[in-house]
């Protein structure tokens, strides 16, 4: 009518919201290798709504049958080793030859980035484009398992998507090797030549997690140094323990630039994958990770649990206060805390 003022839209008015999906709905997507609903169930398991856990773990259930077909490629490297190089020519190379390859990122240390999908994607532009390959990061955030829930469940839908290798990337350092360890089949130390003593720390902690290490940038001027530096790493090795029972870890070389040593890498990675198939090594592994699995999450639920409760939340400060200034022996106030977590309802 005249005179009256004209009703505003309402804020995301004609904006159709995405339908949810069904279980059957996301089951048969991922099967289908559908990359809309590949990408929806993903977003699904990696929810931290309760009202979406019910639902993706059903889902998940479903698509268990058709998981673990995949070779399991955890990738770490010292800075300035060219990780995301690598990653892009091996990927390109695997595709070619006909695989299929998903590549996660972990960020097991970051609270705030969720991930590096917009730096992976613009560092690795060509595998992303290609119709055979799947970049996904792995948000660290969250309650309820954290990365190891999601990154974990991530890989299951992907192998049931029909990605036959995955390939984990680290992305932060110190804790992420060790999360990304423990949930790949093959661990795989990204090194280069002249690097200086400065990372030596960082080599030995990580060299007795890997299976394989590579030397990059055998290319050019450096091809020499990286040969040399290859040899070294081939010496150190003959006193450390193998990562894998059975398994000698051996260093090599390759350029990710030129491709060289690209393919001679995989066949150390099929030939890994058949012995420890051959010697129930890798089912074994498996079997483990997928426990301890399990006990990581209860870990990181009732640790959860206990800071986020009421009655520990009320008294912790002033705890936490007394124990600084030496007034509470730690004990003591571990025993308080404890106290107040089981004999609270977290009501008060």
């Amino acid at each position: 009518m005249p005179g009256m003022a004209r009703s505003q839209p309402r804020p995301g008015a004609g904006v159709p919201r995405r339908r949810r999906l069904s279980v059957d709905e996301y089951v048969d997507g991922v099967l289908a290798g559908d990359r809309n609903v590949l990408g929806q169930a993903i977003t699904l398991v990696e929810s931290n709504a309760h009202t979406h856990l019910e639902l993706s773990q059903e889902v998940l259930r479903r698509l268990l049958p058709y998981a673990g077909r995949s070779i399991r490629v955890g990738i770490t490297g010292v800075p300035g080793a060219g990780k995301s190089t690598f990653i892009e020519t091996l990927g390109l190379h695997l595709c070619e030859q006909g695989h299929r390859v998903a590549v996660l990122a972990v960020d097991p240390s970051s609270k705030v980035t969720r991930g590096s999908i917009l730096g992976d994607k613009t560092r690795m532009e060509q595998l992303s484009r290609h119709g055979e390959a799947f970049i996904r990061p792995s948000p660290s955030s969250g309650t309820l398992g954290g990365v190891t829930r999601k990154s974990r469940e991530t890989i299951l839908v992907c192998e049931a998507a029909g990605f036959d290798v995955i390939l984990v990337e680290t992305v932060g350092v110190g804790q992420s090797e060790t999360t990304v360890r423990s949930m790949v089949d093959f661990f795989l130390l990204l090194l280069i030549a002249g690097a200086g003593d400065e990372l030596q720390g960082i080599k030995k902690g990580i060299m007795e997690l890997a299976d394989a290490l590579l030397v990059n940038k055998a290319d050019g001027d450096n091809k020499p140094y990286t040969k040399a530096a290859q040899l070294e790493y081939n010496r150190a090795l003959h006193y450390l323990a193998p990562a894998t029972d059975g398994w000698q870890t051996r260093a090599y070389a390759c350029s990710s630039l030129t491709g060289e040593g690209i393919p001679e890498l995989w066949a150390v990675v099929d030939a890994f994958r058949k012995q420890t198939t051959d010697s129930g090594v890798l089912e074994k592994r498996r079997r483990a990770q997928t426990l301890d699995w399990v006990y990581s999450m209860v870990e990181e639920h009732l640790r959860s649990s206990f800071f986020q409760h009421a009655g520990v939340e009320q008294i912790r400060a002033e705890i936490e206060h007394q124990v600084m200034w030496g007034r509470l022996p730690p004990t003591a106030a571990v025993q308080r805390l404890i106290a107040q977590f089981e004999g609270n309802d977290g009501n008060s």
